[in-house]
């Protein structure tokens, strides 16, 4: 099967921009987190990993080298790579959210590997390989099956799956289905008891309705929708996913020609990120900032920010493209793999057959000699029968 992205005009307002869905991403790790002595750590990592993710991925290495146990490795990889993710570094992130795939599938738990399989179509989805995303989510569906009903774990998977269907749909333009796939992925996050845990993610999924609605020209909606995903971000201290949906209020600003509002507002995101390093976030920003200056006739501040987008829009697809290349490098182990499986299965079956058939020529063989010998036992009787009479 190849691997491709499905090309999508975007809209005016979205021309650049991706989802953030890498919070979807962490949430598996740190929901699941148990009390150790280097949880003190791990929730340091945490709350470093969208501001200062390089302090994250040190630490992550650092707990690596002495994890007690096949799932701390899991969630200390996905640590890792959402690490690597906030610093848009794909080609890293890919290659520790497979090491914990590939440990997942040693745990036989459902649970991991439903939430190791979805981090992974999250992966995916951020690099737009959109059918392999939902391939993966397939797959991760038969895990969920096993999954006990009205259990939180069942509850964030399903709504993780879904909030990643949602931004597949809305990266496809059918801005529709993407609407009922985050609002039976907010259903899903509401019955978590322990709402705290759920704050990001809410945000993430509210910011993604946000673009839906401004998809559909729904604009009161939408402004709605990215106040919610602010609140949600206020509510849990993350300033990457505030600034994201302040830069989506701006472009509602911008759409009403308040471009010195939008200005304002994006400021305040860019001030928001400084220490993050997203690629993506800062490139949508300049781009935005760059339009509203032009919008304003501002030409120096217009040409300044658009030099800014440019750099990070190339670091982007530098990036993009070493993480493809990984991507289809995977995708030919898999192949080969799946292959050489298929080999040893018709490899097995042929000498099995030869078995079998040896086993049958033996037991015939033994059976055609048990008669023969019988006949000429009777043949001799018959004989002596003769002489006598």
């Amino acid at each position: 099967m190849f691997i491709f992205r499905k090309s999508v005009k975007p809209k005016p307002y979205e021309t650049i921009f991706k989802d953030i869905t890498i919070f979807l991403l962490s949430f598996y790790t740190f929901a699941k987190v148990k009390k150790t002595p280097d949880s003190v750590l791990i929730k340091k990592a945490k709350l470093d990993i969208y501001d200062n993710p390089d302090n994250s991925i040190k630490i992550g290495e650092q707990l690596l080298k002495n994890s007690p146990d096949v799932k701390t490795s899991i969630n200390l990889y996905i640590l890792l790579s959402t690490a690597n993710i906030a610093k848009r570094n794909f080609e890293e992130s890919l290659k520790n959210i497979l090491k914990a795939k590939e440990l997942s599938q040693k745990t036989n738990d459902p649970k991991s590997q439903a939430g190791v399989l979805i981090s992974v179509a999250i992966q995916y989805q951020q690099m737009e390989l959109f059918n392999k995303s939902l391939e993966t989510l397939n797959e991760a569906d038969q895990y969920l099956a096993q999954i006990a009903e009205k259990t939180p774990t069942k509850y964030i998977e399903t709504a993780r799956s879904y909030a990643i269907r949602g931004m597949i749909y809305k990266s496809q333009s059918n801005s529709e289905i993407a609407l009922e796939k985050f609002l039976i992925s907010i259903q899903n996050f509401e019955k978590i008891r322990t709402k705290k845990t759920t704050y990001s993610n809410m945000s993430v999924v509210y910011y993604n309705i946000g673009y839906c609605y401004l998809n559909l020209n729904q604009i009161d909606k939408a402004q709605d929708a990215f106040m919610k995903a602010i609140s949600y971000a206020r509510k849990n201290y993350a300033k990457s996913l505030e600034a994201f949906a302040l830069k989506g209020i701006s472009e509602i600003h911008k759409q009403r020609h308040e471009n010195q509002s939008a200005i304002n507002l994006l400021l305040k995101a860019e001030n928001l990120c400084k220490k993050t390093g997203d690629i993506i976030l800062n490139e949508g920003l300049y781009k935005e900032l760059a339009e509203n200056h032009l919008a304003m006739g501002q030409q120096n501040l217009y040409q300044q920010y658009n030099k800014k987008s440019l750099e990070m829009r190339f670091k982007r697809k530098q990036n993009e493209l070493k993480s493809i290349n990984q991507v289809i490098d995977n995708h030919n182990k898999e192949t080969a793999l799946k292959s050489e499986k298929l080999k040893s299965y018709y490899r097995n079956i042929k000498m099995g057959a030869v078995l079998l058939g040896c086993i049958l020529i033996v037991i015939l063989l033994y059976f055609i000699v048990k008669i023969r010998k019988q006949n000429k036992k009777f043949h001799q009787q018959i004989q002596q029968m003769i002489r006598n009479s």
